[in-house]
């Protein structure tokens, strides 16, 4: 690195090993106060830093990003979702964007075959009732779920969050596997997932008891799930989301859950976050977590010190291995 030492702004509060290891690097300015930056503090940090280390809460659109000038020459997303970014505006801006995958995987699995317990088998209804004291004792027919083990699930995508959750869901609990993605995966993939490949997303869906997101929020998967296709899927079926709100037309979401057409949803992640609609807050039958999917203090760890490898990779003058544009 140059003797001057690039100086980062980190727009929110990290885990403490992953500032340590920043502060050992650059000259940075954090955020310890966990405060969201409005836009103008956006742009005045892309004017003031030489990088800036950002993630899915930031939107660093065209409005933030252009026009500059910028000092700064990247932004390091800590997350594998880059949706938050325009990268075409990043790229006219001259700004390198880079991301976190791999270290996330594992991680959101398990939340995603958590999801599936949890709605199949009632368990949020269930930890509600008993702590509101309204326990009555065992009864034969008393808050009957779902079986888990054996059910059909459907992924839409196949990437290696898709992959993980159709492992887990084939090799533990015996699950009939159903994949479609926008390429066709590799046999051997599919095959240790015991898994089948659906030519079309239409295709799947009618056949399918569980059905789980794992795709990018783009132009082509926003609102994917609407009210036509949330249709094709049986009475009955279960939607799961661990990848990205947006994924899912949430009114049409709510009138299949409210007319009974769907039987349940397990969301972790929703269309204008933080915000919930209140109709899906008072369903018993939807599961619904506040974006946990990576929330585990080796993920964090991970993906904050993949985003300081990155920055330590660019100002040394070497490509980051993560670039994504």
């Amino acid at each position: 690195m140059n003797e001057r030492r690039p100086y980062i702004i980190v727009t929110r509060r990290l885990p403490q090993s992953v500032e340590t290891a920043l502060a050992d690097g650059f000259e940075v300015q954090l955020n310890p106060a966990d405060r969201q930056f409005t836009r103008d503090e956006l742009r005045a940090a892309l004017a003031g830093a030489d990088g800036l280390l950002c993630t899915l809460t930031d939107p660093l659109d065209r409005s933030v990003l252009l026009p500059g000038p910028h000092r700064a020459r990247i932004l390091a997303s800590f997350g594998v979702g880059v949706n938050h970014v325009d990268l075409d505006a990043a790229r006219q801006a001259g700004l390198l964007v880079t991301n976190t995958p791999d270290v996330l995987t594992d991680c959101t699995a398990d939340l995603t075959i958590a999801l599936i317990l949890m709605t199949l088998r009632r368990l949020g209804e269930g930890e509600r009732l008993l702590r509101a004291g309204e326990w009555r004792g065992w009864t034969p027919t008393h808050h009957l779920g779902r079986q888990v083990t054996g059910r059909t699930l459907g992924i839409v995508g196949f990437g290696r969050i898709g992959r993980a959750v159709a492992l887990r869901a084939h090799r533990g609990f015996g699950m009939r596997i159903l994949v479609h993605s926008r390429t066709r995966p590799e046999r051997a993939d599919l095959e240790r997932c015991g898994a089948s490949y659906c030519d079309s997303l239409d295709a799947l869906l009618p056949d399918v008891e569980i059905l789980s997101l794992h795709v990018p929020a783009t132009a082509q998967t926003r609102g994917m799930m609407d009210a036509r296709r949330l249709a094709l899927l049986p009475a009955g079926a279960v939607l799961i989301n661990t990848a990205r709100g947006d994924l899912v037309d949430e009114p049409a979401l709510i009138q299949a859950l409210q007319s009974g057409r769907l039987g349940a949803a397990g969301l972790d992640v929703f269309a204008r976050e933080p915000e919930v609609p209140a109709a899906l807050r008072e369903m018993e039958n939807v599961v619904l977590l506040p974006h946990l999917g990576s929330a585990t203090v080796e993920t964090r760890t991970a993906m904050g010190l993949r985003a300081v490898k990155n920055l330590v990779d660019f100002f040394s003058g070497a490509e980051p291995r993560d670039r994504v544009g």
